[in-house]
């Protein structure tokens, strides 16, 4: 029995020693050995089930939009353009001496791409007119796939929308929502086609309402948001978290033509109400008096003791127009059109132009510091020519 256990002892003491010897000539060996035990053990995660519900406390707008995206479109638009072939013709001194001989034009295609909204199954669709205006040809691109030819029904360049329609059946339609009932912090979902990427969602918030002043368009009213909204996205949807259709993106500020945060949504109050016009009509018709006005100033309310800087003042006024048969005169202050309070000069603006064509309105002024109520036979505004870059 001694003997086997100094056999064992020996034993183990070569090879332990062998080992030894092994870790310290080899030590790669010891670690191929050693790797074929990690190898073979199962290493254990928490893994999610697909079907788990989210927490309650987690926030998803997919419901929202997968609503609305079958709904928005892409456009693409087309249309010749003429260039000079030479450019040293816009030089006087040039054409003095060599005459029109090298003024030729070429045609060149140009084209652009926006986005659009369907708002019936019967085909119709509601962009910006700058997406589409003076295009030659006009194509959309629904979210299915098709690609189909498109045609311009009407545009109003004053609020920069237009309609187009499609030869198609069984759209899928937007939901219009109410542009009246936002509030600044509401969470909103831009929808389009930013630089033609293809169809593509931001979320931001309602940064501001009723903005104005900002030289975009005639008629400003605008709802400002952070949502990221970039070159493409033009006449694409802005819902709410609902799936809702509240406005059409129109405009950003930006240095650097991509989205810095600041842009502009027309309200789909006022879009329902120009589509509406171009539909049935094919026109938009909007109330005139024929007044220049400015907004007043805290020096002009003290001098026309109004009590509030509010209010528009009659800068100019067209002969024969409404307000000059009206007797409305130069330095009246208008503080309030049929029952409505005028705030600045572009509330004015956007008041008149409600009105009906044909029909009196009452407008309150204050001349010499006195109020009076006058009253106008609306006119029809004459059409404007705009130019957009």
């Amino acid at each position: 029995m001694r003997k086997l256990w100094l056999l064992f002892a020996q034993s183990a003491a070569i090879t332990l020693g062998v080992l030894l010897s092994i870790g310290v000539i080899h030590p790669e060996w010891l670690q191929r050995f050693t790797a074929g035990d990690e190898k073979s053990q199962v290493v254990t995660i928490n893994q999610a089930e697909r079907s788990a519900a989210r927490p309650a406390t987690a926030i998803s707008f997919s419901g929202a939009a997968k609503q609305a995206m079958p709904a928005v479109v892409n456009i693409f638009t087309s249309k010749e353009v003429k260039n000079r072939r030479q450019p040293f013709m816009d030089d006087p001194l040039f054409r003095r001496f060599f005459g029109d001989r090298f003024d030729e034009e070429e045609q060149q295609q140009q084209s652009s791409l926006g986005s659009g909204v369907i708002v019936s199954q019967q085909g119709f669709i509601l962009t910006n007119h700058h997406v589409v205006e003076a295009a030659d040809e006009i194509q959309v691109a629904l979210a299915d796939g098709r690609d189909v030819p498109a045609k311009l029904v009407g545009a109003d360049p004053e609020t920069d929308l237009a309609v187009l329609r499609v030869d198609l059946k069984n759209l899928p339609a937007m939901t219009f929502g109410s542009s009246d009932n936002i509030k600044i912090g509401d969470v909103v979902l831009a929808i389009g086609n930013p630089f033609g990427v293809g169809q593509t969602v931001t979320m931001g918030i309602v940064s501001a309402v009723g903005r104005s002043h900002l030289g975009i368009n005639t008629f400003e009213n605008f709802i400002q948001t952070d949502a990221a909204i970039n070159p493409g996205n033009s006449g694409g949807a802005l819902i709410d978290v609902s799936g809702h259709l509240i406005g059409i993106n129109s405009a950003i500020y930006s240095r650097s033509g991509g989205n810095q945060g600041i842009g502009f949504t027309i309200p789909v109050s006022l879009a329902k109400n120009i589509m509406e016009q171009i539909i049935q009509k094919g026109v938009v018709t909007r109330g005139w008096i024929g007044v220049e006005v400015q907004d007043v100033t805290p020096e002009l309310a003290d001098s026309f003791n109004l009590g509030a800087q509010q209010g528009a003042l009659i800068a100019g006024i067209l002969r024969n127009a409404p307000a000059d048969k009206a007797d409305i005169h130069t330095g009246d202050v208008v503080v309030d059109i049929a029952g409505k309070p005028v705030t600045d000069s572009s509330e004015l603006l956007n008041l008149i132009s409600g009105l009906p064509p044909g029909k009196p309105a009452k407008i309150k002024i204050i001349r010499a510091q006195k109020a009076m109520i006058v009253e106008v036979n609306i006119g029809t505004r004459p059409k404007q020519q705009t130019e957009r870059n």
